[in-house]
């Protein structure tokens, strides 16, 4: 069989192998990319924009809901037929227009995973192909779920296609995917139930903040289970009963849908890794600060497969950018963690940067806390908003604000202003003279930093 050969192969058509593989062949460089799925990546046609599009339909419910009888009569009812019919407008073309950037540019395309047979060759398409540089960026996948019945469970993709909103669903897992479908679908009509192996949802986030979220999502109707375990799930006539055991004791609930959203980790299990000697563990593929993998010279990794992946797209940008121009260049350029701002997109919106209270803690000798409930602030209230709330960490010693967390309406938004402002070194003084838009979330920043608690 003929080998063919490429300076550079990239797996994974997401932003992190676009911005590879593109880089590569403006370069003069030949580029091959292939993909198992339809060209684009998670987050433009299955992940953050598609999910956004639906969410914000869910927030205008909510929104309305809050705001029935103090001059709204009813909460509008969403046509949801019309609602996937906007969405599929923006992720349709994705796939195809992608393609075509990338065929421009003289790219050559594989529909399929490749796997590896040596360091420096795949098989992709029953071809076999060589490469100088292979680049590494499939991105998450939802983690597998292993007990009886456990084939009967739906991922993020089948929300985002869902025809109908279900009368029942049933979330296994309440980190970012699980909390934020579990809103919107409460708040569309469906009764939710959460099931959490572990204490608490959101366990990356302020316990003070995510128990405020927990009674919103409550109120909603959501009903929160905790260390509780899962043992089968099994098909009935229009349901799923899920069995699980909670407190030493066997019990079951049933729900028109049950959803997987336990977590994503990297997707390297189909590439066999192994025969190319490519080091990766559950944080993904190794690599050093060139994006490189440890243990491959021939191999580099970007994007949520690396082990410095903090799962955003436009750090997934940054690392492919990285990683063509040390193809390119030679090993010139390093990746530095920049300060992430993380949100959970439901309503009220939780939202972090920065040290959490126990980080700054056990980082410097004393810390001040401006930690307080807001629902009675002027923004809470004329929205009628159940909950607003914040807290903000400072260093005593430098008076630099070193983290921030927040609950609010608009947190998506006024959690970049505390992201400037840790990443600028300002002090609690110096933030406190910055002019904002009154009356507006982003002035309530200032008041934040009033009363150490």
């Amino acid at each position: 069989m003929e080998t063919k050969h490429y300076n550079v192969f990239v797996i994974g058509s997401g932003i992190a192998g676009q911005t590879t593989a593109t880089t590569c062949a403006k370069a003069g460089l030949t580029v091959a990319i292939s993909d198992n799925r339809k060209f684009g990546g998670t987050c433009a046609t299955r992940g953050c924009d598609p999910k956004k599009i639906l969410m914000q339909f869910a927030d205008l419910v909510k929104h309305s809901h809050q705001l029935e009888g103090l001059g709204i009569k009813k909460a509008p009812k969403i046509k949801w037929k019309k609602v996937q019919k906007f969405k599929t407008s923006f992720t349709k073309p994705i796939p195809s227009s992608t393609e075509n950037d990338l065929i421009d540019l003289g790219i050559d395309l594989y529909h399929q995973s490749p796997k590896f047979i040596s360091k420096n060759e795949v098989i992709v398409e029953g071809k076999t192909i060589s490469a100088d540089k292979f680049v590494i960026a499939t991105g998450y996948v939802p983690r597998s779920l292993k007990f009886k019945g456990s084939d009967l469970l739906k991922t993020s993709d089948a929300i985002l296609k869902l025809k109908k909103i279900p009368k029942s669903a049933i979330f296994i897992g309440s980190g970012y995917v699980g909390m934020e479908f579990c809103y919107m679908l409460s708040t569309l009509g469906c009764n939710v139930t959460m099931v959490e192996v572990g204490d608490t949802a959101l366990s990356q986030f302020d316990s003070y903040l995510v128990k405020k979220l927990m009674k919103t999502l409550e109120d909603n109707g959501v009903t929160f289970m905790f260390n509780t375990k899962p043992i089968s799930i099994e098909k009935l006539k229009k349901n799923l009963k899920l069995t699980y055991e909670k407190d030493g004791k066997t019990k079951a609930i049933k729900a028109r849908k049950i959803f997987n959203t336990a977590g994503r980790v990297p997707a390297t299990e189909v590439l066999d890794l192994e025969k190319a000697q490519i080091k990766s563990d559950e944080s993904g593929i190794i690599v050093n600060d060139f994006m490189q993998s440890t243990s491959n010279d021939n191999v580099y990794a970007c994007g949520d497969v690396s082990s410095k992946s903090l799962a955003l797209t436009p750090l997934s940008g940054l690392q492919g950018h990285i990683a063509a121009h040390n193809i390119i260049q030679g090993n010139t350029k390093e990746f530095e963690n920049p300060l992430v701002p993380s949100v959970v997109f439901t309503k009220p919106q939780i939202a972090s940067v920065g040290y959490s209270e126990e980080e700054a803690q056990s980082r410097y000798k004393n810390v001040n806390i401006y930690k307080e409930d807001a629902s009675d602030w002027y923004n809470a209230k004329k929205e009628n908003a159940a909950a607003y709330a914040y807290k903000i960490v400072v260093n005593e010693r430098t008076q630099k604000i070193v983290g921030a967390h927040l609950l609010s309406a608009q947190a998506n938004e006024t959690i970049n202003i505390f992201t400037l402002a840790i990443n600028k070194g300002l002090t609690v003084n110096e933030f406190k003279k910055l002019i904002f838009t009154y009356p507006s979330y982003t002035n309530d920043l200032k008041n934040m930093l009033n009363d150490v608690d």
